[in-house]
């Protein structure tokens, strides 16, 4: 699901798993938001997290605290994840997605989100 260039907030909801991964989410979609991602911040918590439009790979350089990130194709399928990824890394890129959602650190184990799980992303 594309969402329109105004929208500054979303929601995202694992319709696989039947559970919500973001409630009160981000949308970094211009070049500005998408590089300063999450950096400054300390810590994301339950319920936050920062989709990433048009990114394929991302880093870790400059923060301060450890975050899952789930890599969704153009349909919102999850094709790669990563947990717990570490200050200083960087993902591979992952040639398939389109979108990069990031989350806090344990939701994908807490969750059962998994490589072929659909992701609704939604306006809020």
């Amino acid at each position: 699901m594309r969402l329109p260039v105004d929208a500054r907030h979303i929601r995202a909801f694992n319709r696989t798993r039947q559970v919500t991964l973001v409630a009160r989410g981000a949308l970094a979609d211009n070049l500005f938001t998408r590089m300063r991602g999450l950096l400054g911040r300390r810590s994301l918590a339950d319920g936050d997290g920062l989709l990433l439009r048009g990114d394929n790979a991302i880093h870790s350089v400059g923060m301060q605290f450890v975050f899952d990130a789930l890599f969704l194709d153009q349909h919102g399928t999850v094709v790669h994840l990563i947990a717990e990824m570490p200050p200083l890394r960087f993902s591979p890129f992952v040639w398939r997605a389109r979108d990069v959602l990031e989350l806090p650190s344990g939701a994908l184990a807490r969750t059962g989100t998994a490589v072929g799980d659909q992701i609704d992303i939604q306006l809020v």
